[in-house]
């Protein structure tokens, strides 16, 4: 198994790899994949990076759909990160979407690469209205840990550190990373992976934030304005059969060099390439 350094990376997954959150699609999206790759770049100079990714992807899709492009690239690092999608459905099979990751975590392995996924955090914690998720949250992880495990697959354990779970960490969506969530699911891979200047400084809470905590009705209108603005629009598409992927492309199906060329948007139309990465 290929342990750096690294020649080619590519990323698969759903929106999180994608990068929603992150900057937008007029822009360009960054996201903890770009800023991995950044990361990987300075113990391995030269390292190419390509992203499959696209939002609202179920595993078996993922699966589907960029598995063989992921394996035609040769890369000699990938990450693997998609379930999410799959474990907000009212159908969920915890066995059927930890296969779908094992299948891919053996086929990438067999071919030489060293791959590294997430464990999820308790949504819970986040989106209130998911508490009844919480179970399928541990089923998940649980498969995750031991597929993983039988294939040298590095897991970052973002799931076993309160700090995942500050909201600062999260989009208004409170289902995809801000930009300073994405920084440290960056931070957790390459620590899971040893990447040269890597630590578990991820790991740690961020300073206590300004000002009093939110009222009780302050927090119920947060609430109210949260379901009205995504998780109605999120159950509307679920019941159309419609997904926020739908006629978008991978942002970068290409093997590029990290911090050149042409990214592409979600949309599958160019943008500005990821920026430098900040302190």
């Amino acid at each position: 198994m290929h342990t750096g350094p690294y020649e080619r990376y590519v990323a698969l997954g759903d929106s999180q790899t994608e990068g929603l959150g992150d900057g937008d699609d007029s822009t360009g999206l960054r996201g903890c994949a770009d800023r991995l790759a950044e990361l990987m770049a300075v113990g391995s100079p030269g390292l190419a990076y390509a992203n499959l990714a696209v939002r609202g992807r179920l595993v078996g899709q993922v699966r589907a759909q960029q598995l063989g492009p992921a394996l035609a690239l040769r890369p000699d690092v990938a990450t693997v990160v998609a379930g999410m999608n799959d474990l907000l459905r009212p159908r969920f099979d915890a066995d059927e979407v930890v296969g779908h990751l094992e299948a891919m975590f053996a086929e990438l392995t067999a071919a030489g690469a060293r791959v590294a996924t997430v464990a999820f955090p308790d949504l819970g914690r986040l989106v209130p209205v998911a508490r009844p998720v919480a179970s399928r949250v541990v089923a998940l992880n649980a498969g995750i840990r031991a597929a993983a495990a039988r294939h040298g697959v590095a897991v970052a354990e973002t799931d076993l550190h309160p700090v995942v779970t500050d909201a600062r960490l999260w989009s208004p969506d409170r289902l995809h990373a801000s930009p300073l969530g994405h920084a440290r699911i960056a931070a957790a891979v390459a620590d899971a992976l040893g990447l040269p200047g890597s630590d578990d400084s991820w790991t740690r809470p961020l300073p206590a934030a300004p000002g009093a905590p939110a009222s009780g009705p302050r927090r119920a209108l947060d609430e109210a304005r949260w379901v009205a603005g995504f998780l109605g629009p999120w159950i509307g598409r679920r019941l159309r059969g419609r997904s926020s992927g739908d006629g978008r492309a991978a942002k970068r199906p290409d093997l590029v060099p990290v911090g050149s060329g042409e990214v592409r948007s979600a949309s599958g139309r160019p943008s500005r390439p990821s920026p430098p990465a900040a302190p």
